[in-house]
C-alpha cells in the first residue's frame, strides 16, 4: 500500500548511483523513451533507507554489498504531478511525490546491474552519464527535484574536488531556485 500524506504526496525514495569516474546511472523505463534515476514507494512497514535498498535490488539488481551509502537529502523533496497524470479515480488521491534521495557509490562491477530480478521489471536499459545530465533527460515535472537532489548531494559525491561545473544548457532559473 502506498503511503500518501494528508496533502496527497506519495512517500518515495530516489537513488543516485555514482561510479568511480563521477558518472551517474540513469535507467530507461520499459515501454517508454524516458530516462530517470531508480525510485520507488515506501511500504507501510519500511523506513526510507530500507525502502531504498529494496528498490535498489528490485529495479537494478544490486544489493547493499555492491554499494556504499554516502548520504541522503536532509528533507523531503516534492514534485507535483501535472493534472493529466493524476489518477482521480484512486483513493486516497495522489497529487505528487515527496522523495528522500540517496547517493550511493558503486564499488562492485557495473556488469552486476540487471533488470530481471522481478517478474515485471521497471527498466530495460541503462547508461552512465555526466553528473548533471539526468536533469536534462528526466521528464519535465521532475527536473526541479533532480536539480535540488544533485546539488545537495554533490559535496558527498565529490568530497575531494569541486562538483563538475553546470553545463551550458543549464537555465538560470534552476540556479535561482536554489538560492
Amino acid at each position: 500500500m502506498d503511503r500518501i500524506d494528508t496533502q496527497g504526496y506519495r512517500e518515495n525514495v530516489g537513488i543516485i548511483l555514482i561510479n568511480g569516474h563521477g558518472r551517474v546511472l540513469i535507467a530507461g523505463r520499459v515501454g517508454n523513451r524516458g530516462w530517470q534515476f531508480p525510485q520507488g514507494g515506501i511500504g507501510d512497514d519500511e523506513s526510507p533507507e530500507v525502502a531504498m535498498y529494496r528498490e535498489l535490488r528490485e529495479e537494478i539488481g544490486l544489493t547493499c554489498d555492491d554499494v556504499e551509502n554516502l548520504g541522503s537529502t536532509k528533507a523531503w523533496l516534492r514534485y507535483r504531478l501535472p493534472k493529466r497524470f493524476v489518477r482521480t479515480d484512486k483513493s486516497p488521491l495522489c497529487v505528487g511525490q515527496k522523495q528522500r534521495w540517496y547517493l550511493l557509490r558503486l564499488f562492485s562491477d557495473s556488469a552486476r546491474v540487471r533488470f530481471d530480478i522481478t517478474k515485471y521489471p521497471e527498466f530495460n536499459r541503462c547508461r552512465w552519464v555526466d553528473y548533471w545530465r539526468p536533469v536534462k533527460e528526466v521528464i519535465y515535472f521532475k527536473r526541479q527535484v533532480y536539480v535540488h537532489a544533485l546539488t545537495e548531494l554533490a559535496p558527498l559525491a565529490f568530497p575531494h574536488t569541486e562538483a563538475p561545473p553546470r553545463p551550458s544548457w543549464w537555465p538560470d532559473i534552476w540556479q535561482e531556485a536554489l538560492n
